[in-house]
């Protein structure tokens, strides 16, 4: 596993990062990570590796797009000094072009999106963070001509090549939900196309911790 003892993690995002987590940032006690992916990650690593002692941050406000993390990057995110910073945004800014026509300053286009996700990258970079993680957003509508879904991927696009040209490692919620949505229908893992339940957390989960070199059978009694 990449995560070395005492390293810390920050998840970066919005609502679907959130997930019920204490304001303006959560940690695992009681019950401050939420109740979504980060959560699930957090379990995870400490059921299977819990010889590595790992702060898990989660940075996730709901209804944030990729202009207010920028905003906050500092006073949430870079105040931990973490080694991995994992950024999870953009579903707001695609989900106000459709929710809030009438109301453009809600949204955030796709030319600014790409300079947010830029801005937020180098800060990270600067700061001297060792691993950065792009998961992508999402919109579980399996059709890729619905008008939302279509807007959708070319934010993901855009995440896919900033990961590249900046070395970032790339998880693809997307591709993720699409495979999955092959075999159930995305009303099994939420009702809004968005938030999903804990099955979907884990699906989530699961996915991020494959980009760790983690290991589902460690040995921690060795």
């Amino acid at each position: 596993m990449i995560f070395k003892d005492l390293d810390c993690i920050v998840f970066a995002g919005d609502s679907v990062t959130d997930m019920g987590s204490a304001q303006p940032v959560g940690e695992s006690f009681f019950d401050n990570l939420g109740h979504g992916y980060v959560r699930m990650v957090d379990n995870l690593l400490s059921a299977v590796y819990p010889e590595v002692r790992i702060r898990v941050v989660n940075a996730g406000i709901s209804g944030n797009t990729s202009a207010d993390l920028l905003a906050r990057l500092d006073r949430d995110v870079l105040v931990f000094h973490p080694q991995y910073v994992s950024i999870c945004i953009g579903i707001n800014d695609v989900w106000r072009q459709f929710d809030s026509p009438y109301n453009p300053t809600c949204s955030v286009t796709l030319e600014n999106y790409e300079a947010n996700l830029r801005k937020i990258i180098e800060k990270c970079k600067e700061q001297g963070v060792k691993g950065i993680f792009m998961l992508t957003p999402y919109y579980m509508e399996p059709n890729r001509q619905d008008p939302m879904r279509a807007r959708m991927d070319e934010y993901v696009a855009v995440c896919k090549r900033l990961a590249e040209e900046y070395g970032c490692e790339l998880v693809d919620f997307q591709k993720l939900y699409e495979e999955y949505f092959s075999v159930c229908h995305s009303s099994i893992i939420a009702w809004d196309r968005v938030h999903p339940n804990e099955k979907g957390a884990t699906l989530m989960a699961r996915e991020f911790l494959k980009h760790c070199d983690f290991d589902f059978n460690h040995d921690f009694k060795k």
